[in-house]
């Protein structure tokens, strides 16, 4: 019979985040796949583990697949583990995980720490429906247009940034989402200079530019799905007719596009629709 690959999470900052089945499984498996050796093996000396460690990152997976694999195939078991948090969001093992399947091993998970699930737990912004987007794009160019495509999704949105470009992507969000959307910063989730911030985007903007949110450490940032203010295509139309009993069809749809993050354009034909 072939071994078990067990997808192990770990800590995303705080040690002791670590479960105690997961620290079983490090210890007892024949072989740890690490996408950074030297970073998991601080985490096997805290916990007293000498496992051995093999890396599978991004660049190497393909090649080192098939020495993981045989060990699998000849009955022994095997931990993949990330970084931080749970491997596979935004990290490497999906080749190694999907062959493991092609070959008939069991694959179990050891779940646990999350920096996506840790951050919308704190955020104050509906959860019951949510799409990850993982990383943003580094250029500017190529992350308005992805944010262009992602503007309307009325799922909570979840995305990943580095220190170097929160703020690049922050602007951005600003520009195409508008200054008003619900959102949350998580910065360094569980460690010791952690902050958990809700605002809207241009509250947050605001806030990493004047240092408020420090620039340094990891990044979460969770946006409110479009209109989260508004569910109902009946409400938007309730907020339109009072607007346009007020002021002009164009300033009403400028009004309500800041208050819902839906299009302008949109909003004014809809106007114009309720007032025939």
């Amino acid at each position: 019979m072939s071994g078990t690959l067990f997808v192990v999470a770990t800590p995303i900052g705080n040690l002791e985040d670590l479960t105690s089945r997961a620290r079983q499984t490090l210890a007892e498996v024949s072989l740890i796949a690490a996408e950074d050796t030297r970073h998991t093996g601080r985490l096997l000396m805290h916990i007293g583990c000498k496992t051995r460690l093999m890396a599978l990152h991004d660049h190497n997976e393909e090649k080192v697949l098939g020495g993981v694999l045989k060990v699998l195939l000849e009955g022994d078991s095997v931990a993949l583990v990330s970084d931080a948090g749970t491997p596979l969001v935004s990290d490497p093992g999906f080749r190694l995980v999907r062959a493991a399947h092609e070959h008939g091993i069991t694959v179990t998970p050891v779940p646990g720490a999350s920096a996506v699930t840790a951050a919308l737990s704190v955020a104050g912004i509906p959860t019951d429906r949510f799409c990850f987007e993982g990383f943003a794009p580094a250029k500017h160019a190529a992350r308005k247009d992805w944010l262009e495509n992602i503007k309307n999704e009325r799922r909570t949105l979840v995305i990943y940034e580095s220190v170097h470009r929160i703020a690049e992507c922050l602007s951005d969000m600003v520009a195409v989402f508008g200054p008003q959307r619900s959102a949350f910063i998580g910065r360094e989730l569980t460690k010791m200079h952690e902050q958990c911030v809700r605002e809207s985007l241009g509250d947050l903007l605001r806030q990493v530019d004047d240092k408020t949110i420090v620039g340094k450490g990891e990044f979460v940032i969770i946006v409110a799905g479009s209109a989260e203010e508004h569910e109902s295509p009946l409400e938007i139309d309730r907020l339109l007719r009072a607007l346009g009993e007020r002021l002009s069809a164009k300033d009403a749809a400028k009004v309500a596009a800041e208050a819902t993050g839906l299009k302008r354009n949109a909003l004014y034909d809809r106007l114009l629709e309720l007032k025939v």
